[in-house]
């Protein structure tokens, strides 16, 4: 018997536990006085996690390590200079779509979406590279000083090259692909909301260290499984000892994620093979206990009689003139046996019970009614440990290419049926991330999805424009980036996803905003106002860039500096002759001005509509009386407005 603890709660445990569940990756194993294990903070990874720079602390304690490691840490951290522009030739129903495709570097895609997606994504999915030695790895610029930074913000000129081989031969074989995968990992965390989930594929390569970097991450209590998938039907002939046939998804929560579950599978529809008088389809299951603990004595108050009617097998647990037949649990050996359930249970589902004679001395027992439908809708139960099936095949993701292009342009791409089946029972009307998108199965799994279940879910995709290589059949046919075979597939995608969608559920978003990441519209001295003199000040008037002439370049940066959603509408006005934008509806999330010349009366009509937040270019105003005035005027007429400048 447990004893009360008579003494206040010891706070240092709960503390402990708060910081384990915002930094998973600073709580380790030690020993304490007794010599037994216990959690203990690592005070020089808490540091780091609260350092812009690298922190020197003890190597020796339970966790995993590699070369680089902080410097993968602190890349995860580093502030960057960039921006998304949109590109409307690009996209599909740009102004109504929910959808968006980035085209960029995924650290740096990640680190734009922290403000406006924080904690909002319900699913993430990701196919990064396995590391098998063929395959290429990102090669992160990790921050020594202003010009390293500067050129990993594009600022300045480099070799421009993302990608890099890591062959088997290389020393940090295992350290190149942590050090790519951590910061990633670390920032899609933040993205990923409590009820949310990440399934990641992956071989055999690297599988333990994902699963190590994961534990640190996400926490190890908060793994869901490891799942083997039947991923070649007939197995790599040309492996050293087995016929390789399986890759793995690994799976983890952000805390609370709760399983939707999958439709019974048809194996188990086979089971369900009686129809009541309502046409629907059921099974029957004894409700005696079977197995251990299925004795009368393991749970005596389980064990208690329940009568039957003769004449069509309904059950009650009084004794009448119809319920005659008296039933109690028995095991084969004539012993006393027990009942699944309670007798509260019994009372509230006498319903779903049923009593049959059984054997051939036609004994009466009694038996659970349980439907395969409900509600209209299949039965859903959790999915097993080991997915397999010709479904979920890698040949039955290179066929469906082929059957969008006419031609394999792709190699090993991810089948539609795989996402759809890892969707189906992990979000409802939410936000899909992927953020090594290939050839964009993902997003032709949620447009079929919500085409075939009348969901809502929505995708954000984010792939590097690496470059096809000039022999390939992609390169053929037009094709110069990974990035342009991704977007062409969701075009081709969403058009079939329409022809077979019925009329009446032809709502189904098939359009994509396409935003690209590139060098912040703001010039240097925006971001370096340390390194200005006086001269360079003067020449720094006009702080956007002279190249970007188009608005909604600035739009869309206040849009990821503000924290926006990214997928709202956008309605562009001309008002007392200048371009003024209106991002969603009344109340708009934003109302925003970057022409020049912009008067008293033209933000006193602003200020009328009452956004949540305007903005406004710094040397916009007609005047310095004008800029002064600015928020003195939205005090009076649109106190809650939160007013900024770039």
């Amino acid at each position: 018997m447990e004893k009360l603890k008579m003494h206040s709660p010891i706070m240092t445990d709960e503390n402990i536990e708060k910081i384990r569940a915002m930094f998973p990756g600073c709580v380790t194993e030690a020993n304490d006085e007794n010599g037994q294990l216990c959690y203990a903070v690592d005070f020089d990874q808490l540091r780091q996690e609260l350092s812009d720079h690298i922190v020197d602390g003890p190597q020796e304690r339970y966790r995993l390590d590699w070369p680089g490691k902080r410097e993968a840490l602190l890349a995860a951290s580093v502030p960057i200079a960039k921006t998304l522009r949109p590109c409307r030739d690009e996209s599909v129903n740009f102004e109504e779509t929910k959808n968006l495709f980035i085209e960029g570097d995924n650290l740096e895609a990640l680190k734009l979406l922290q403000e406006s997606y924080l904690g909002m994504v319900d699913l993430i999915y990701i196919d990064p590279p396995y590391n098998t030695g063929k395959d290429f790895i990102y090669r992160d610029n990790f921050i020594a000083d202003r010009t390293s930074h500067q050129q990993s913000a594009g600022e300045r000129r480099n070799d421009g090259t993302r990608l890099v081989a890591n062959p088997d031969g290389n020393g940090r074989f295992h350290s190149s692909w942590l050090s790519m995968m951590y910061p990633r990992l670390k920032l899609a965390k933040n993205l990923l909301g409590k009820n949310g989930a990440i399934f990641i594929s992956i071989d055999d390569n690297e599988l333990n260290s994902l699963c190590k970097i994961c534990d640190e991450i996400f926490g190890g209590q908060n793994r869901l499984g490891i799942i083997p998938v039947i991923s070649n039907l007939k197995g790599r002939s040309d492996d050293k000892y087995f016929a390789t046939a399986h890759n793995y998804l690994v799976c983890y929560s952000n805390g609370e994620f709760s399983s939707y579950g999958i439709e019974l599978p048809e194996e188990y529809l086979k089971e369900y093979n009686e129809t009541d008088s309502e046409g629907r389809r059921f099974r029957v299951q004894g409700l005696r206990k079977r197995g251990s603990e299925a004795r009368r004595e393991d749970r005596p108050a389980m064990y208690f009689p329940i009568y039957v009617d003769p004449s069509n097998g309904t059950v009650s647990l009084e004794e009448s003139g119809k319920h005659s037949e008296c039933v109690y649990p028995k095991l084969s050996d004539g012993a006393d046996g027990r009942w699944r359930w309670g007798l509260e249970s019994v009372k509230q589902k006498t319903k779903d019970l049923i009593g049959r004679q059984v054997g051939a001395e036609k004994r009466w027992d009694i038996f659970q009614i349980d439907f395969a439908d409900i509600g209209g809708e299949l039965k859903r139960t959790i999915p097993k440990s080991v997915w397999m099936g010709s479904e979920f095949a890698n040949e039955a993701g290179t066929l469906e290419i082929k059957q969008l292009f006419g031609a394999n342009l792709f190699d090993n791409p991810k089948p539609i049926s795989l996402l759809d089946y890892i969707i189906e029972q992990s979000v409802r009307d939410g936000i899909v991330l992927d953020f090594f998108a290939g050839s964009a199965t993902t997003a032709h799994a949620v447009m079929a999805n919500n085409s075939s279940r009348s969901r809502c879910n929505r995708y954000i995709l984010v792939q590097l424009p690496e470059e096809v290589p000039e022999t390939s059949e992609a390169f053929k046919r037009g094709f110069k980036k990974v990035s342009d075979i991704a977007k062409e597939r969701i075009r081709l995608a969403g058009e079939q996803v329409l022809k077979n969608t019925k009329p009446d559920k032809s709502n189904v978003d098939t359009g994509f905003r396409v935003l690209k990441i590139d060098t912040s519209n703001m010039v240097d001295v925006y971001y370096t106002p340390e390194e200005t003199d006086q001269e360079k000040f003067i020449d720094s008037v006009e702080n956007v860039k002279p190249d970007r002439t188009d608005p909604e370049d600035l739009l869309f940066q206040v849009l990821v500096d503000w924290g926006v959603d990214l997928t709202l509408p956008i309605r562009k006005e001309t008002v007392q002759g200048k371009t003024v934008f209106f991002v969603n509806e009344k109340p708009y999330d934003l109302v925003a001005c970057f022409d020049r010349g912009v008067t008293e009366e033209l933000v006193n009509e602003l200020a009328k509509h009452e956004p949540m937040r305007v903005v406004f270019r710094d040397n916009g105003f007609v005047s310095d009386a004008v800029k002064i005035n600015v928020e003195q005027i939205f005090k009076q007429l649109s106190p809650a407005t939160d007013v900024k400048s770039i």
